[in-house]
């Protein structure tokens, strides 16, 4: 009998997992072993200088049945320095079909929470040891993981980012041409990370957050121009929270609540789609891409209208989700005239029935790493997707919002389903479409997962238009309905095939007779892995 299913973003991740399946460990423990590995095979995508959220749903025990989403994402610094004295710049990410500016400097380094997640959810959830659940990731950090096609990718597009510091060019930078990024093949030079895991693990969280090991960078931050103070990092705890509940395509999910708003937007837009005839429908047609594109566009006015983007997301969230609210856009769905960031994801369920969906972000990073460490710090209060207000205008002491949507649904026939993605503004769009895929047309999930996606927002309609993944073979949208979506927006913006753009679902399912199925994305090197 299978002990267990992981879908992650690397091999090397979801190895590290399987191996505390393999070891008498349960789900939890295998998605902080990948947490910890993450580190290593996908450092640009995370870090144990950013953050994220865990939702599990524990299937004995004392906490049996009952999900909890662990909020660890980073915390605004408790006080802000002038602008006149915050290091601040901009560097542009070059994705190739689009670019994106996001900013780096001692003033983008919010307050990290990743290891105290690590740390709280082992101790509530965990069976393993720390020193195991970190020996994997201490392990890769010792010999080093070259960097696949798409981790090279990944590096490319930021790096600015990894070029901008001697620290991060000592790591990233090629050995001879520092100046220059490693390609494809070379392994970042993360041995210190090794070092880290060993001390964290037998020191504990402590270490990070009141002792010796952040201490240079407190220093730094202080002379160079950042906001993060010893104070900050004593104050951060993770936030156990319960996750928003909804009903939606015959099952009952739940996923990342406020303050966060991924989870909150598509709980809005299935309310939208779920309608008796959805089923009925041709996911390649013509009429149901104009649906889901409406949906889309009407959930982002939605964001508007209801104050999401300019009041917290708990004093939206209710109206957001009143069902009066709802039916008007529903209305506008249904009848509307014809009109025209770096995360990574594990995914693991075991034997019986631990559910684990585990969504992590270091934003771009920040080029800077804390000295002796090779921990690279988060760049959050630099991104644009979370600061709509202007740079250095965050509220003082506030955790931060988030699109990661780490997401479980439990169908009436008792499969239960996790999933969540990467890809900033796309997380939503992503989860949404391989939810409807799965639930309301019945892919298998790695058909589901692999099936050409849309985007639509601020006018522009992405679509995945090239040869589709051999998962979705004679799925890939036809051509007459493709010439049609250019009346659902003004800008309608062909991608030529799959593309990490529209996010990374790693998915995983288990029956309710214990068989298990996942879908690993293969937009961002997805893998799944049966123990």
């Amino acid at each position: 009998m299978s002990r267990g299913l992981i879908a992650a973003g690397h091999a090397e991740t979801a190895r590290a997992a399987a191996t505390m399946l393999e070891a008498g460990g349960n789900a939890f423990d295998a998605a902080l072993a990948g947490l910890c590995a993450a580190c290593v095979a996908e450092p640009v995508l995370n870090s144990l200088g950013g953050g994220g959220f865990l939702l599990a749903r524990p299937a004995t025990g004392p906490r049996e049945g009952q999900a909890v989403l662990y909020d660890f994402f980073t915390q605004t610094p408790r006080v802000r320095r002038p602008d006149s004295e915050t290091d601040l710049y901009p560097i542009l990410a070059d994705f190739g079909p689009a670019t994106q500016e996001f900013h780096i400097g001692f003033g983008a380094l919010a307050v990290p929470g990743t290891v105290r997640g690590l740390f709280r959810a082992h101790r509530d959830l965990g069976r393993m040891p720390m020193a195991e659940i970190v020996e994997p990731a201490r392990a890769l950090a010792r010999a080093g993981v070259p960097m696949n096609r798409l981790q090279a990718f990944i590096l490319s597009v930021v790096g600015p980012i990894c070029l901008s510091s001697p620290a991060s060019r000592a790591v990233y930078g090629r050995q001879d041409a520092p100046d220059r990024l490693m390609a494809a093949g070379e392994a970042p030079r993360l041995a210190a990370l090794a070092d880290t895991f060993d001390a964290l693990a037998h020191e504990g969280e402590d270490l990070f957050y009141r002792g010796e090991m952040t201490a240079p960078m407190l220093e730094d931050c202080l002379a160079g121009g950042g906001h993060l103070t010893r104070a900050d990092l004593e104050a951060y705890a993770v936030i156990p929270r319960r996750p928003l509940a909804f009903e939606a395509l015959g099952a009952h999910l739940m996923t990342n609540p406020p303050p966060s708003t991924g989870g909150l937007l598509i709980a809005f837009a299935l309310e939208l789609l779920d309608r008796p005839d959805l089923p009925s429908l041709d996911p390649g047609s013509a009429a149901y891409l104009t649906r889901l594109v409406r949906a889309m566009d009407l959930t982002n006015r939605a964001r508007v209208e209801s104050g999401l983007r300019d009041a917290s997301a708990e004093e939206a969230a209710e109206r957001l989700l009143d069902p009066a609210f709802v039916a008007l856009y529903r209305d506008r769905v249904m009848a509307a005239p014809q009109a025209r960031r770096g995360t990574t994801h594990i995914s693991v369920i075991d034997a019986q029935g631990n559910a684990a969906a585990l969504s992590l972000s270091n934003g771009e990073g920040s080029g800077y790493l804390i000295p002796g460490t090779g921990i690279m710090m988060n760049n959050m209060l630099g991104e644009e997707d979370i600061n709509p207000h202007g740079f250095n205008r965050w509220p003082p002491d506030r955790r931060m919002g988030s699109m990661m949507a780490p997401t479980l649904a439990m169908g009436a026939d008792g499969a239960i389903t996790v999933l969540g993605s990467g890809g900033s503004n796309r997380i939503r769009t992503a989860i949404l479409q391989v939810l409807l895929n799965t639930l309301a047309f019945g892919d298998p999930l790695d058909v589901a997962v692999a099936r050409p996606r849309v985007h639509f927002e601020d006018g522009r309609l992405n679509v995945e238009d090239g040869p589709p993944d051999p998962a979705a073979e004679g799925l890939d949208f036809r051509p007459e309905v493709l010439a049609g979506l250019g009346d659902l927006a003004d800008d309608l913006h062909p991608w030529g095939g799959p593309n990490m753009f529209f996010g990374g679902v790693h998915a995983v399912r288990r029956h309710s007779d214990g068989r298990l199925e996942g879908g690993g994305d293969p937009r961002r090197g997805g893998v799944v892995v049966t123990v």
